[in-house]
């Protein structure tokens, strides 16, 4: 991690450079907001008190970093101004070394977070952005069980309804054998999303209904259940089939023609399935899958 110090005190900025690099850190130091301005750093610390320059030009090139004031006062000009512009937080001068470096350690285990975050949300919608549905997300309340021949939909509806609403959602797989203790500690602020009951025994599917009596939940299950709790069904015919699941001929076909009619024409799909036109036509009509113009 390189941190870029900003600050006119060449002896003060010597110092925690000094220190900052006996804790492993990399430094620059740079007089004037000017010359940082053609740095390349992940933490800037900024002062606020340089002569005649703003540190606004700076802080809006860099909002992204991780930016800590460094400030002989607080008033809106020093800390307030600059905060709505993009820095991070702020330190009074003078200030320990450790108290610096625990709010930078704090920033960047935030942005790391934020990084991963945003990766894993670009990844689910990849990866269910071929999945279609027309089911209103609005119409969830808690708790619910959905009983579906396909989870990933089951998913891609949850995911919708937790971003849209702003919910936060606890992942609760049963296959995990702390699935349990990750239920009682979960926050009362978030919705409990569980899968694969299948994977329980019948005195732990009894268990699980019974403690679930407390909480927020959506239970997703390829099995028929009986509960006491509001349940809906929900297939699709768009089912993207697992690697080791065995499928008929005729749900193959209607798989790949439901999946693949909008991509190629009839005379290449009804060739890459190795049969005619008229056979491809039957199959449309049997599986009502004609397409919609």
């Amino acid at each position: 991690m390189k941190i870029i110090i900003v600050e006119n005190e060449l002896y003060l900025a010597q110092s925690i450079a000094s220190k900052l690099s006996g804790n492993g850190y990399d430094t620059e130091i740079y007089s004037s907001t000017k010359e940082a301005m053609k740095s390349h750093g992940d933490v800037y610390l900024l002062s606020t008190n340089l002569p005649g320059q703003s540190p606004a030009p700076l802080i809006k090139e860099f909002k992204d970093k991780i930016i800590i004031l460094m400030v002989n006062y607080i008033n809106n000009d020093t800390v307030g101004e600059p905060l709505r512009l993009g820095a991070k937080d702020y330190i009074v001068k003078p200030f320990m070394l450790e108290d610096l470096m625990r709010k930078i350690g704090h920033y960047n285990e935030y942005q790391t977070l934020r990084r991963q975050t945003s990766l894993y949300q670009e990844y689910m919608q990849n990866l269910l952005s071929d999945i279609k549905t027309d089911f209103e997300v609005d119409t969830i309340t808690t708790p619910l069980i959905i009983e579906t021949n396909y989870q990933r939909l089951v998913d891609k509806i949850v995911f919708e309804h937790a971003e849209k609403n702003s919910i936060f959602l606890t992942f609760v797989p049963l296959r995990d054998k702390d699935w349990r203790e990750k239920i009682s500690k979960s926050s009362s602020n978030t919705i409990l999303y569980i899968t694969e009951i299948h994977e329980l025994k019948k005195t732990d599917r009894e268990f699980l209904l019974d403690l679930l009596k407390a909480y927020h939940f959506i239970l997703c299950t390829t099995v028929p259940i009986e509960s006491e709790f509001k349940t809906l069904t929900l297939n699709t015919d768009s089912k993207l089939y697992d690697q080791n699941e065995i499928l008929t001929i005729d749900d193959y076909v209607k798989f790949i023609v439901n999946s693949f009619q909008y991509k190629l024409p009839d005379t290449e799909l009804s060739k890459k399935l190795g049969i005619s036109r008229k056979s491809l036509w039957e199959k449309r009509k049997k599986y009502n899958l004609f397409k919609k113009k």
